[in-house]
């Protein structure tokens, strides 16, 4: 989900109309007075703003999520407890701190949201047996029968993506978005050192 910032730039991007409006009519304070907005931003040395390669991903992401929000919501689901489970899903158990690296989720996020899980009984967590500091978490009986619940929703939702957008684009951008993913992984992040 995305947070209040996140939604609050994403919902501006939606009315691109009403913020060139608002850039044409407003003022931008700076230390040498007012100036249009407008004009300020045409001097920064950067791609505009609705080209931001991570604005771009959130508007996709969005527009996926937006989809599946309404049957999350009707099976009692958060975006984020979906992840968890279908992450556990996948494996027999997991430490939580793998866990939290595959479901991309903060640790304190990540430990509100198994507490929950496991207050439904969807997940049972353990000390780990070689490291008693560590603890692990797997799927319980229930959460793989929450899964088989929601799966068929999530599938016909898949279908009605896939019409809409097409099988083959649809594979090509999921091939490019991994190709993505496996580049940047090797290229340092800004202002890390080799």
């Amino acid at each position: 989900m995305l947070n209040g910032s996140d939604q609050t730039e994403l919902s501006l991007l939606h009315r691109k109309p009403l913020l060139a409006g608002f850039m044409a009519r407003n003022k931008w304070p700076n230390n040498s007075g007012a100036e249009p907005i407008a004009a300020a931003a045409r001097r920064i040395p950067m791609r505009e703003f609705s080209r931001s390669l991570p604005m771009s991903l959130l508007r996709a992401r969005e527009a996926v999520m937006r989809q599946f929000r309404p049957s999350l919501r009707q099976h009692g689901l958060t975006e984020q407890q979906w992840r968890i489970l279908r992450a556990l899903a996948a494996v027999e158990t997991i430490e939580v701190t793998e866990l939290a690296r595959v479901a991309f989720l903060l640790g304190p996020s990540l430990s509100r949201i198994l507490r929950d899980l496991e207050a439904r009984r969807l997940i049972e967590r353990k000390v780990a047996r070689a490291d008693l500091r560590r603890a692990e978490v797997s799927i319980t009986t229930r959460g793989l029968r929450l899964i088989e619940a929601v799966a068929p929703s999530s599938e016909a939702i898949y279908a009605a993506i896939t019409k809409r957008y097409g099988a083959r684009k649809l594979s090509e951008l999921q091939q490019m978005l991994a190709v993505l993913e496996t580049s940047l992984a090797e290229l340092p992040a800004a202002g890390e050192t080799d």
